[in-house]
């Protein structure tokens, strides 16, 4: 097997992750405003420390992740791993969100737009509706959480089972077109 040049291989390797599971995540250039969302870490009301395989659906493609999640009162970390090799990781600690990424991840991936998604998935209903903005709603009825912004559905988010970040999520994203599937790793 014909071996590449360092240079190269990262080149493909960012080209490849560029086309990954975040792409799905970010919305279009037309598309209105994200939510915004950002809660305290604390406001999970657990320590968790998860390994998680992600995949995107949307129009055009289908993409995987693999990242390593990690919350306690104080913090917010993941570390999204594509062919082994890191492609993006975030910290937030309530205030301060920093992220990493490989230098050829599109400027739209964006930290922000992953900790929305994850924290509308794992976080209690009750601190993401004390968070909400007038207009803005999120009820949980059994498996399903519902978001909507004036009556209409933003997102859609069903799980395999309780507590949600074992086993499997899956956010139907309407608004931008994307299905996020959340399978995390056995205890």
């Amino acid at each position: 097997m014909k071996r590449l040049p360092p240079s190269e291989s990262g080149a493909r390797l960012a080209a490849l992750a560029a086309a990954l599971l975040l792409a799905g995540c970010v919305r279009a250039p037309d598309a209105p405003a994200r939510l915004g969302l950002r809660l305290p870490p604390a406001a999970l009301g657990t320590a968790i420390s998860v390994q998680q395989h992600l995949t995107v659906e949307r129009p055009g493609g289908t993409n995987d992740l693999d990242v390593a999640l990690e919350v306690d009162a104080a913090h917010v970390g993941l570390v999204g791993l594509a062919f082994g090799q890191r492609v993006l990781s975030l910290d937030y600690d309530g205030r301060v969100l920093n992220e990493w990424r490989h230098p050829m991840l599109p400027a739209q991936v964006r930290a922000a737009d992953v900790l929305e998604d994850l924290q509308l998935t794992l976080w209690p209903a009750a601190a993401i509706a004390q968070a909400l903005p007038a207009g803005w709603q999120i009820d949980d009825q059994g498996l399903t959480r519902v978001l909507r912004r004036d009556g209409e559905v933003i997102a859609t988010i069903t799980y395999g089972g309780m507590p949600r970040w074992q086993g499997r999520a899956v956010l139907d994203n309407v608004r931008y077109h994307y299905r996020l599937t959340i399978e995390s790793a056995s205890e």
